[in-house]
């Protein structure tokens, strides 16, 4: 998994900051209701982030990361992958993910983010939207580049970006480089073992190749999932890769 169960955001609270949220049911175009997380600020920032989590999905993690972005004044919205095989509702410790992860398909994610973004821009279709994802949510935000949402950018922390079937139907994410239409951020830890160094590198090459404009940020040292409250040794990554997030999106909104 990505994060353990009580991870934090490694983002300061802004205290006071005027922030709603409530919890929503949406519903894709073939019938699947799915919860969602939503947090707005004052709407002075034309910008919305779509979270799209990690294999345990809507947990509190997200949650709390879609109030950080709110305390800023960035919309977001966090939804959950599993309504087709686990109902409706957040994601509790005891979670049986790993049987939902076996069954979610690229189809079935694709339709929810549409979804998604479709309720957003009947709430104010002036502002840009990304997606943001971290681990199977990485691959997954990089994947809606291509998939034909409009967004304006796409960022993914740890994902991997070839690997196929993950959720079943997917191609690696470098598979489907051309079609990218928007620009790509990528938050990577040196110190991932799961994912390659060099599977990172010719995922740079691939964009770079193609004339996509992005930017594959690689910490050394970082491990997967480095981007967690817990792990104070790597704050200052966090900390940096937090500012290239908020970069991109004032960059490209």
């Amino acid at each position: 998994m990505c994060f353990p169960y009580d991870a934090e955001p490694p983002v300061p609270q802004i205290l006071g900051a005027a922030v709603e949220n409530e919890n929503l049911t949406l519903r894709a175009a073939d019938g699947n209701e799915f919860s969602a997380f939503s947090a707005k600020g004052d709407g002075s920032e034309h910008a919305t982030v779509l979270i799209l989590p990690d294999v345990r999905g809507l947990f509190h993690f997200y949650e709390e990361l879609a109030l950080r972005f709110a305390e800023r004044n960035i919309n977001s919205l966090a939804i959950d992958y599993f309504g087709r095989t686990a109902g409706l509702g957040a994601r509790g410790e005891e979670f049986p993910w790993q049987e939902h992860v076996a069954q979610s398909t690229f189809d079935g994610v694709k339709n929810d983010v549409a979804a998604a973004v479709k309720y957003l821009r009947e709430q104010d279709s002036s502002r840009s939207i990304f997606t943001l994802g971290f681990c199977f949510g990485g691959s997954n935000s990089w994947h809606q580049a291509a998939n034909g949402h409009g967004l304006a950018g796409v960022i993914g922390f740890y994902g991997h970006p070839d690997r196929p079937d993950f959720p079943q139907g997917a191609t690696g994410v470098i598979e489907r480089v051309r079609d990218i239409s928007c620009p790509v951020l990528g938050l990577m830890g040196g110190a991932d073992q799961g994912i390659p160094s060099d599977i990172v590198s010719k995922f740079d090459q691939e964009l770079s190749a193609s004339n996509i404009e992005h930017q594959i940020v690689t910490y050394p040292d970082a491990p997967h999932s480095f981007f967690d409250r817990h792990f104070e040794e790597f704050a200052s990554e966090s900390a940096d890769a937090w500012e290239k997030v908020l970069g991109f999106i004032a960059e490209n909104s």
